[in-house]
């Protein structure tokens, strides 16, 4: 999607603030997020750590749900 940004300038012509279309938006909002899981992958990926045992890593996650 081609970007369609406007921008609000202050009293010395600098932008300040920036509008986008909604849909822009949202598309940046979900790169955003698609860029935190990828962070969190690296660097879940990236520590040391012990294998466990698949149900015990189910039961662990089942008990941190809120």
């Amino acid at each position: 999607m081609q970007a369609k940004e406007r921008f609000i300038v202050d009293e010395n012509g600098q932008k300040v603030q920036v509008i986008l279309e909604i849909a822009r938006y949202r598309e940046m909002l979900e790169a955003l997020e698609d860029l935190e899981d990828i962070r969190a992958y690296d660097e879940a990926i990236s520590a040391p750590s012990d294998p466990i045992p698949l149900e015990e890593a189910i039961a662990e996650i089942e008990r941190n749900r809120p």
